[in-house]
């Protein structure tokens, strides 16, 4: 599992965990390579940031600007935060947009016309497999529904969509089901489902803990290290469904170390601190079940109809997931927590959308502080401190042979070894839902592939 205590063992990953870093880990030993080459604000051309700078940026504008504020993203390739404003009448917004260091673009729907429009989606449109989010790159709402909606559901959706009117959403449909990440077999374990540990945190009375999925939260409230094994944690609290989907799990032993660090199998990223995510922000998370992947945030503050209900809050990504994934970390390469994996549509073979919990808003929610309070990443405030890709860097970067061998240990847990991975192509999983076994072989060194063995979701 991601961010597991001591003593554990470091590679406590299914075979998969650490596969996905030919893909991945090339980007995380540029942690440092951002420069913070912004002046002061008081200059008026756009200024190069960090991205984990971005989301301070933004927060600043959009008091700032007011109504004027229409949403922003970050531009990964010019290091840029790029701020939508609607002027109406006052012509000193974007100077004062400008003078922050922005680049500002003017656009048609303000963030209020926006944020109805969602409103009418979910009033007339809580179909389930549906979602939406709103967009500040093309400055619309991005609506998509997944694979079961057809006939008189597709119908009435896109009827909602085009009653917005012309130029406020979007409408898609993705190949897969919108699920949740929840199954089956390895990591985490509790009433016969599978989850990933988010992040360790301290609880308000100063007891260890760690954050996971809502969903896998409410499935059983008592969660073990091993398969069948002792319980180790218990559920404090969980919300799935509803405003949210995370859950608080105490760890049984007061005693319990809890590092603030995700595992990646061999190395572990240091968490510094809690942030918020921005559109456009390139993110990085970690599973039992498909280990390292990476892409891009797309839109915030996120709507997903579920099977199980709806879920509101989320940020949506290209981050693939799989079942058994969920509740695992979204962080970036600074080291920052940004998420919790909750669902979506797809697999790492296809893609598709993923969707994440806000860290920020579950650790506001339970009252805890992100690690164990005694060093990095203690609480949410902080500089940023240590770069994570210092510590998972340019060892695992070459982590999967040219053919596809190389790394892939999985190291022995409290109750055996993991069981065995997908030999050949693809992502080395659990072997028929844990049953002790050899680590598997890391197939073509793609990172694609479903574990072998993984149950149904749930």
């Amino acid at each position: 599992m991601s961010h597991k205590r001591i003593p554990k063992r470091r590679a406590a990953m299914a075979a998969g965990g650490v596969v996905a870093l030919g893909a991945a880990a090339v980007l995380l030993p540029s942690a440092n390579a951002f420069q913070d080459g912004g002046s002061s604000d008081d200059a008026a051309a756009p200024r190069t940031l960090k991205a984990a700078d971005a989301p301070d940026l933004a927060s600043r504008l959009a008091g700032l600007l007011g109504d004027a504020f229409a949403g922003s993203y970050y531009d990964a390739d010019e290091q840029r935060l790029v701020v939508n404003v609607v002027p109406g009448d006052d012509d000193q917004v974007i100077v004062r947009a400008e003078k922050a260091g922005a680049q500002v673009r003017e656009v048609d729907n303000t963030m209020g016309e926006l944020r109805d429009g969602a409103r009418t989606l979910k009033s007339r449109a809580t179909i389930p497999g549906t979602s939406w989010a709103i967009d500040p790159r093309t400055n619309k709402i991005l609506v998509t529904a997944d694979s079961t909606v057809t006939g008189a559901e597709w119908d009435r959706l896109e009827s909602t969509v085009q009653g917005l009117g012309t130029g406020m959403a979007t409408l898609k449909q993705s190949p897969g089901t919108f699920k949740t990440f929840a199954s089956g077999g390895d990591a985490i374990f509790g009433g016969g489902a599978r989850c990933s540990l988010g992040f360790n945190v301290t609880a308000g009375d100063g007891a260890p803990a760690f954050l996971t999925a809502g969903h896998c939260g409410v499935a059983d409230d008592q969660w073990s290290e091993a398969q069948d094994g002792p319980p180790t944690a218990t559920v404090d609290q969980a919300v799935f469904p509803g405003e949210g989907d995370f859950a608080l799990v105490r760890y049984d032993d007061p005693a319990t170390q809890a590092p603030s660090e995700v595992d990646l199998g061999d190395q572990a990223v240091p968490i510094v601190r809690a942030a918020e995510a921005t559109v456009g922000q390139q993110v990085f998370r970690m599973g039992s079940t498909t280990g390292l992947a990476d892409g891009q945030v797309l839109g915030l503050d996120a709507t997903v109809n579920y099977p199980e209900g709806t879920v509101t809050g989320l940020i949506q990504t290209n981050v693939c997931a799989e079942p058994g994934d969920s509740g695992g970390p979204l962080f970036t390469q600074d080291g920052l927590a940004v998420g919790l994996t909750s669902g979506g549509s797809g697999d790492c073979t296809v893609g598709g959308e993923t969707f994440f919990q806000p860290v920020t808003t579950a650790l506001e929610a339970v009252g805890a502080t992100l690690g164990d309070g005694t060093g990095a990443g203690a609480g949410q405030a902080g500089d940023g401190g240590a770069g994570a890709a210092d510590q998972a860097g340019e060892e695992n970067a070459g982590g999967a042979d040219a053919d596809g061998g190389g790394t892939g240990q999985a190291g022995e847990d409290a109750g055996g070894d993991t069981g065995a991975g997908a030999d050949g192509d693809g992502v080395g999983g659990p072997d028929d839902a844990g049953d002790p076994g050899d680590t598997g072989d890391l197939g073509d060194g793609t990172g694609a592939g479903a574990a072998a063995g993984s149950g149904p979701t749930g």
